[in-house]
């Protein structure tokens, strides 16, 4: 009988080893796996690479795994906070400006096109998003018909951490508004998907026009009724 989901959120993150690349989903403060990553602090895995859309919302979650020092590198789209009198990335920019964390850079859209193309088993491919700006040195650049174009590489990941709402036990997920921004296509581009939900349902109770990552992309479900 196939079922994915696990009884812990210690069984959920087990085998996240150092050196990986780990993959946590989510929009600013929305949709953020706090509990797994909560429990990947106790798991004590360590040298980390991060993908994310920012470089950690408030004191919880991605903040703490990097002023713990687990954290090797941080891939994302925005890596400082957008409220000075409510700094949630203040401890990425703190350990960044003392060289202790290394930052790559990439525009949203492209983010979310390299992992498409590691999920989908794409290779390379040309954007002419950065074309022109320091986001495009060292990298491969061509011109088009006249328009400016950037190389840019698939992002795969060893883990992806995603919250959904609901899941069965196949590994089918249905997000909430903004859990979905990155879900579905994380869950594509890692080896191993692990989803936090607030409620797995029998089979058959989600309606297959609703469900938004399936489950052939999800390897582990854990359930989370009261998350952080």
């Amino acid at each position: 009988m196939l079922d994915k989901t696990v009884p812990s959120l210690a069984e959920a993150v087990s085998g996240v080893c150092d050196g990986a690349t780990l993959m946590i989903g989510g929009f600013g403060g929305s949709g953020i796996p706090t509990d797994l990553i909560r429990a990947l602090l106790d798991q004590g895995a360590t040298n980390l690479t991060i993908v994310n859309n920012n470089a950690g919302n408030g004191p919880l979650g991605l903040s703490e795994l990097i002023a713990a020092g687990r954290v090797r590198k941080v891939i994302c789209s925005y890596a400082r906070s957008a409220n000075p009198k409510n700094p949630s990335s203040a401890v990425f920019a703190e350990w960044y400006r003392a060289g202790r964390i290394e930052l790559e850079c990439v525009p949203q859209g492209t983010m979310a096109d390299r992992m498409h193309a590691a999920g989908a088993g794409l290779g390379p491919f040309f954007t002419p998003t950065s074309y022109g700006t320091p986001l495009a040195e060292g990298k491969e650049t061509r011109v088009i018909d006249g328009v400016g174009y950037v190389l840019e590489h698939p992002l795969p990941g060893d883990f992806a951490f995603v919250k959904a709402t609901q899941a069965d036990r196949w590994g089918n997920l249905v997000y909430r508004y903004a859990q979905r921004n990155f879900g579905p296509v994380m869950c594509m581009a890692a080896k191993i998907a692990v989803a936090q939900v607030q409620e797995i349902v029998p089979l058959g109770a989600l309606p297959p026009e609703h469900v938004m990552t399936p489950g052939i992309f999800v390897q582990r479900v854990v359930e989370c009724r009261n998350p952080q």
